[in-house]
């Protein structure tokens, strides 16, 4: 029984064995990869990804990061291809067939049917010379050296090659359609991703008792006010304006700054130009300039620029 170092030892290996193979798969990249690329963007149809055994998963995977990045995609199983499935393929849609020896039996059947619906055929393959290959309009090689597994058997390196590159190409073709972050949130709206991007500000920010005082206000009034408000912190108003805002940190550098602090007013130790935000605006997008700004309050505008609300995030 190994002990502790050798199975880290055995895991660090695994770990750096499939590592290089994506390495070189990397340097390999061509015209062939660009060919594919073309392919997809030419044709009004969608990507389906054939896969078998462990590449059939790979494939449902490649399929939902396609869909879910701008390229509509889906995954049909060879075997049951050949009982109805492939009327669900369209002479305009690409297949993208998975292989890592290119001749898996179950793939091979199906090419001639592609080419005679007249099909684009990508084959993404780990031999460049295989019958898959050979039928292909363009091929992604997904080829490796060995697998991790100590016996050269168990789908490993193969396997991560052939999941990597399905996420280049995914990303490649969505970069290339110029693909939002609200564009991904419409296809992940039950996500909290999805949730986030397609948030706006007016629907999470807190408007109940709002923490308002006037620029003469003093500093006890100050204090009082962010007690009941509870949110740590001040909304200076004057004729329905936002005048500055008061924070625990003010209060702070007040008291250490004035011998007597209480003789203080408002307008004398507010912060004048504090972070603003419209309620119209995006949640991600004022989460965003929250995080670059270092804060955790930001105070939200509505009509006629007039205090409406508060947003708070706090990251832990």
């Amino acid at each position: 029984m190994p002990d502790r170092g050798e199975i880290l030892t055995i895991a660090k290996q695994v770990i750096t064995s499939e590592i290089s193979s994506l390495l070189s798969m990397s340097e390999r990249l061509d015209n062939e990869f660009l060919k594919a690329i073309a392919i997809v963007q030419n044709n009004e149809g969608r990507v389906v990804m054939i896969g078998m055994g462990k590449s059939g998963i790979i494939g449902r995977k490649i399929a939902a990061t396609l869909a879910s990045t701008g390229t509509p995609a889906f995954f049909v199983h060879p075997g049951e291809a050949f009982h109805g499935d492939l009327g669900m393929i369209e002479p305009k849609d690409v297949a993208l067939l998975i292989s890592n020896s290119g001749e898996t039996e179950e793939i091979i059947r199906i090419i001639p049917f592609l080419h005679w619906q007249k099909n684009k055929i990508i084959a993404m393959t780990g031999n460049l010379n295989s019958s898959l290959a050979k039928h292909a309009d363009a091929v992604l090689d997904i080829s490796v050296d060995r697998e991790a597994c100590n016996n050269n058997l168990a789908p490993t390196n193969s396997t991560t090659a052939a999941l990597v590159m399905g996420d280049a190409f995914a990303i490649s073709l969505s970069t290339l359609k110029d693909f939002q972050p609200e564009d991904f949130a419409r296809f992940h709206p039950g996500g909290s991703l999805g949730k986030k991007l397609l948030t706006r500000v007016h629907e999470v920010m807190q408007t109940k008792n709002l923490p308002f005082c006037e620029p003469e206000s003093n500093f006890r009034e100050v204090v009082s006010t962010m007690n009941t408000g509870r949110l740590g912190l001040a909304l200076v108003i004057d004729e329905d304006q936002l005048q500055g805002i008061i924070t625990d940190g003010d209060l702070r550098r007040a008291l250490n700054a004035h011998q007597n602090p209480t003789t203080l007013q408002a307008y004398e130790f507010m912060t004048k130009s504090p972070k603003t935000i419209d309620q119209n605006e995006m949640f991600a997008t004022a989460e965003a300039q929250m995080l670059a700004s270092r804060i955790n309050s930001m105070v939200v505008l509505g009509e006629e620029r007039k205090v409406v609300g508060i947003l708070q995030i706090y990251n832990s």
